[in-house]
């Protein structure tokens, strides 16, 4: 069996790639890389240390250090554009808040950085020669990724508007939850803010496989991180959520093992 893997530019709308921005780099790389099993390469001085998660080779995900003193650590999801200039406009347009960018990272592809109307935070990125992720779907990446919106119907709209995203009801889940899809493909989830803490603000949660979500949350806990929600058994495979030491949210995803 092959694995997901890609290597041309993703289209229009897709999440393409999810970064997390971190104090101290070093600790992070450690707390992740017995959390997911990724090894990291150093992207170097030029690029700020930006470290690329990488599993069986290719990019899965990226952890960098922040900008600003007192910015909070959160990963970040990054949908793909093939023009980011014309989706910050369309970003604006429809509500929403373009607070970094557009800006070329050099030999990378081009990026910006915005806020929905419900004011959840996403990336844009337009490839150049980094399409993304080289890996998806598989043991050590990206596998799902849920907007949490204060008003999801608003959510709803603006990405409908900006990035043609269209939606489908999930049987079982709350109302407001709903699958969108980016031509055709289902690509993640978008509803309301899904027991949450009452005052959390919309974000982007992205999911990351593993083969054993107990011993993810147990390697975890020893490196520092807490558990928002231990995992359990559901009809999507078994779910868990933790939060790494800096503060950011993050999913687990793994396979239910067979009786």
């Amino acid at each position: 069996m092959t694995m997901p893997t890609r290597e041309t530019p993703w289209p229009t709308g897709t999440p393409c790639w999810v970064d997390l921005s971190v104090p101290d780099v070093a600790a992070a790389t450690e707390f992740y890389g017995s959390v997911i099993g990724w090894s990291f390469v150093d992207t170097g001085e030029q690029y700020g240390h930006y470290h690329i998660a990488q599993t069986k080779g290719k990019a899965a995900a990226a952890i960098g250090p922040i900008m600003q003193e007192g910015q909070p650590s959160v990963w970040t999801i990054y949908l793909a554009s093939d023009d980011a200039d014309g989706t910050a406009k369309l970003v604006t347009e429809h509500g929403g808040t373009v607070v970094a960018g557009p800006m070329d990272i050099e030999g990378s592809g081009r990026m910006l950085i915005a806020l929905d109307p419900t004011g959840a935070a996403f990336g844009v990125w337009q490839a150049a020669d980094m399409i993304g992720f080289g890996i998806y779907n598989e043991t050590g990446s990206l596998v799902w990724e849920d907007a949490r919106l204060a008003d999801p119907a608003e959510g709803k709209r603006f990405y409908s508007a900006v990035f043609g995203y269209t939606y489908q009801p999930v049987e079982g889940a709350p109302d407001d939850y709903e699958t969108f899809g980016v031509g055709g493909e289902i690509a993640g989830g978008m509803g309301g803010l899904m027991g949450s803490p009452e005052a959390t603000p919309g974000h982007w949660l992205p999911y990351f496989s593993v083969s054993d979500a107990d011993a993810a949350v147990a390697a975890a806990q020893r490196g520092g991180g807490t558990v928002a929600m231990a995992p359990e058994n559901t009809p999507f495979g078994r779910i868990g959520i933790l939060i790494d030491p800096f503060g950011a949210v993050f999913g687990l995803h793994a396979q239910i093992a067979e009786e």
